[in-house]
Parts: structure tokens; C-alpha cells; sequence
């Protein structure tokens, strides 16, 4: 007898033997592992990188598959859906945690370390036996130029027309939202097409941005301290709309093929969390990073 057949409805739906963490777990150490040796220029290291992210894209497809087939046959009751959204809230929290990480490095090195360095403060020992005749500035490529000559990115150009994609982003999914409450099924495919678009648009124009900065601009990842923070923040920000556009593609096929109803639709409700999170996260990237 199948677990569709015997899964009593009123009862917490506990999956029964999944190998799904697992495979996680191992896929991450290999993950893990691959950068890291790739990073100290190990043989095998990229090969491994490569495994070990092909691993975790197959899992994510397999674990969330197996989601997706639960959650048509019903085996989700209201409480697994409270436990889902309990969940996606304290994804979200982490991820919050996650950036408030790098903008404080930011924050930490722009207003504390190279000021020290120039002799502010407390630095002033500091500046004369360490980095003597070193003068505090930002963007800096530290202490005798070890980071190059660079340029920074003017924040009118592509990073605006970025904002401008990603704030139209938001609205859209609020409309499909909207549209899927509604019933209106045309009307939510077409805006949560556009959310799709939009998103892709984003990762275009930031590959154009970084291409330029690498090759025109002189700013790279080893370009000193702004230089490290520039590319980790803007970076692991397009690793997310990257995941969020793919989750949003995923979320428009399941709405094509009518797997929600206007009462019954966490799944799109949970990317939609997520999409307005990396809204968010840009809107801090845009003011700290480009502008101030």
C-alpha cells in the first residue's frame, strides 16, 4: 500500500525514509571542499567544485520534486502548512543574518580599519610603525597600492537601471499574487513572466557590469579591501536572483499546470517571500555600496 493510500489527512505528514539530507550533506562537503581547494590552487579542486555543485542542483530538483508530488496528494495539512511558512520565515532570517555579515565588513573597514591605518584614533601607533605615510581614503587599493589602480562603478548607470529591473520585479510578483488570489490564471502567468524576465534581465545587465569592471575599470576581486567587499556583496546578491529566477520559473510551470488554488498556494507565496528579500538586499547594496 502506497503512502497516498495510508497517510491519514488529519495526521502531521512525516516523509518516511528519504535520502534527500543525505545527499545534501554530501553534495555540500563536496561543494565546500572543491572550493576551497580550488581557492589554494589544488589539483582536482575545480573538478571537484564542479561535482559537488551538479550534486546539490540534483538533489534541490529531486528533494523539491518529491515536495511538489506530496503536496499534490494532498498529504499537506494546515499545520505542515504553518511548519512551512514557520520554515521559509527562518530561512529568510538566516539570509538576513547572512548579508548583514558582509555589509558589517563593509561597514567595519570603511569606518574603522583604514581610518586606523591613516593614524585616526586609536591607529595612530598603528600608522607609524605598520603602514607608515599611508593615507586613509575610500575606495582604497590599501597600503602602497598593493590592490592596483582601479575605478569604481558609478551608481547611475547599469546599477540604477538594476534597481529600476528589480523594483518592477517586485510589482509584478505582487500582481500575479494578486492575480492568483483572484483566480485570474492569464493575467498571473503574464506577470509572473514578466517577474521571470525581469530577473533574467538583472543577471544580464550585472554580467555586462562586471565584465566591464574587470576589463575596462581595472576593479577586481583581488582590488583590495573595496574591491573584496564589492564583488562578495554584489556577488552572493546575483547567486540569489539567480536561485530566486530559477525558483520563479519553476513556480510559473506549477501555475500553469493548476497546482494552486486561491486559498491553497504557499509555495508561490514562499518565492514570492524570498523575491521581495532580494529586493530588499539590493536596495542596501545600491545605497552603500554605489552611492555613499
Amino acid at each position: 500500500m502506497g503512502q497516498s493510500e495510508s497517510h491519514d489527512p488529519n495526521l502531521y505528514y512525516v516523509p518516511h525514509g528519504s535520502r534527500w539530507p543525505i545527499v545534501a550533506s554530501l553534495a555540500l562537503f563536496t561543494t565546500m571542499l572543491g572550493a576551497a581547494m580550488s581557492l589554494n590552487h589544488s589539483a582536482g579542486g575545480k573538478a571537484l567544485l564542479i561535482a559537488g555543485v551538479l550534486a546539490l542542483v540534483g538533489m534541490l530538483f529531486g528533494w523539491f520534486g518529491d515536495v511538489i508530488r506530496e503536496s499534490i496528494q494532498g498529504f499537506y495539512n494546515r499545520q505542515v502548512d504553518i511548519s512551512f511558512r514557520m520554515g521559509m520565515i527562518w530561512f529568510i532570517f538566516s539570509e538576513v543574518m547572512f548579508f548583514a555579515a558582509f555589509f558589517g565588513a563593509l561597514f567595519y573597514a570603511r569606518m574603522f580599519s583604514v581610518p586606523w591605518l591613516g593614524g585616526d584614533g586609536d591607529g595612530a601607533l598603528t600608522h607609524e610603525y605598520l603602514w607608515q605615510g599611508y593615507s586613509a581614503a575610500w575606495p582604497t587599493n590599501g597600503p602602497l597600492k598593493v590592490g592596483g589602480a582601479f575605478e569604481t562603478i558609478g551608481a547611475w548607470g547599469l546599477p540604477f537601471l538594476n534597481t529600476l529591473l528589480l523594483l518592477s520585479s517586485g510589482l509584478t510578483v505582487t500582481v500575479a499574487h494578486h492575480a492568483l488570489r483572484a483566480g485570474a490564471r492569464g493575467r498571473l502567468l503574464v506577470f509572473l513572466g514578466a517577474t521571470v524576465l525581469l530577473g533574467a534581465a538583472f543577471l544580464y545587465f550585472q554580467a555586462t557590469e562586471y565584465y566591464h569592471a574587470y576589463h575596462t575599470l581595472g576593479l577586481t576581486l583581488g582590488s583590495g579591501i573595496y574591491g573584496s567587499t564589492f564583488f562578495m556583496l554584489t556577488g552572493f546578491h546575483g547567486l540569489h536572483v539567480t536561485l530566486g529566477t530559477v525558483m520563479l520559473m519553476v513556480i510559473w510551470v506549477r501555475c500553469a499546470k493548476g497546482h494552486f488554488s486561491r486559498d491553497q498556494h504557499f509555495g508561490f507565496e514562499a518565492v514570492a517571500w524570498y523575491w521581495h528579500f532580494v529586493d530588499v538586499v539590493w536596495l542596501g547594496l545600491f545605497l552603500f555600496v554605489y552611492i555613499l
